[in-house]
């Protein structure tokens, strides 16, 4: 980007009205204004060039005006099981990672909302980035919308669920990661229900409060991890601030105010949670929460850590202790663990196809 292009405004942070008005400045009808809105917004342009129902002269007085910095694939992995991982290119080189689950019922994008991540769980990889910044709401629409391409392009089928489980945490980006929601669920967007959309959380007591108070109509997961303070602390440092108790009483909030869909999400790892004790503890934790559906995930290894994942034996006792108490579990086999794309594992590693 140019140092002029650096003082001309972003186009996509544009309101429709801001554009409606622009477009009477230039003495151009008012419906111009709908028709570089459904170029941004429902046909996903990341170009001024593509907006090919406009005249070149128009065209070129946006390109003039404003900026369009859409985000790019820079490089694309496939997987034995059919899993996409791409790596995107922000407009000033800053690099993300997003992930296409391809099953027989769904097509889920894995979005990330953040440039790294600085809440350093231990086994996760994003984890042992740094954080570089936070991504702009445009930036995560374009994740979906390359997603989207990539899975009517691979599988002949178009997005089905989007979740909020890549790099970064969401909530710490409330306000890019709820107005990238509201591009991605409006009428005059790409029109997902916001159903089919679950923001995952390591646990930000506050800010799940206020997605209540805000009536959210998005699923929520919490990445619980451990059953109890003592075992969280060890690998999740966000426990520090935002403990047990205070989730349990922000996630009760949320539900009263929303009456919005939880999973929890539960990675076992050998000999730190995966024990009989550990069971119960997170079946009276269960219990607690109004959670729909507890997520038993398989631990993925990643370089940086020496975490191990449980036996075959140890996890199916685990499970048999939690479906004895009538807690809703299921266990969840990652995909796109050969190509690094699997639950913890996104870290901009060299190697992907160009």
């Amino acid at each position: 980007m140019s140092a002029t292009q650096k003082n001309i405004r972003n186009i996509r942070q544009l309101a429709q009205e801001d554009l409606i008005q622009y477009f009477e400045v230039l003495g151009e009808p008012k419906f111009r204004a709908k028709q570089v809105w459904e170029w941004l917004w429902m046909k996903g342009a990341r170009s001024f060039a593509d907006m090919t129902n406009l005249s070149k002269d128009l065209r070129q007085k946006l390109g003039n005006h404003f900026t369009l910095p859409a985000l790019a694939v820079d490089a694309t992995q496939y997987s034995a099981d059919g899993t996409v991982k791409s790596r995107f290119r922000t407009h000033e080189g800053h690099l993300c990672e997003g992930v296409l689950i391809p099953t027989e019922e769904r097509f889920t994008a894995c979005v990330s909302s953040q440039i790294g991540c600085s809440l350093a769980c231990k086994f996760c990889a994003t984890g042992y980035i740094d954080r570089k910044r936070n991504m702009d709401f445009d930036e995560i629409y374009d994740e979906v919308v390359l997603l989207n391409e990539q899975s009517e392009k691979v599988y002949g089928h178009k997005l089905t669920n989007i979740v909020f489980m890549g790099m970064g945490e969401p909530l710490l980006n409330y306000k890019n990661v709820l107005k990238a929601i509201e591009r991605i669920t409006s009428p005059d967007g790409l029109g997902m229900s916001p159903r089919r959309i679950t923001v995952s959380t390591a646990g930000v007591a506050k800010a799940i409060r206020q997605l209540g108070d805000d009536g959210v109509k998005f699923k929520l997961a919490l990445s619980l991890h451990a059953p109890n303070d003592a075992k969280r602390d060890q690998i999740m440092n966000i426990n520090a601030s935002n403990d047990l108790k205070s989730l349990v009483e922000a996630l009760n909030y949320f539900y009263q105010k929303t009456k919005n869909e939880i999973t929890l999400e539960y990675i076992l790892f050998k000999d730190l949670n995966d024990g009989p004790k550990d069971a119960d503890e997170l079946v009276k934790l269960y219990r607690q929460i109004p959670a729909d559906l507890v997520n038993i995930i398989e631990y993925n290894p990643i370089d940086l850590a020496k975490f191990e994942k449980p036996t075959e034996e140890r996890t199916e006792a685990f499970m048999a202790h939690l479906a004895k108490n009538k807690v809703n579990a299921r266990l969840r086999r990652s995909r796109g663990k050969d190509i690094d794309a699997a639950c913890g594992q996104l870290a901009n590693k060299e190697g992907m196809t160009r």
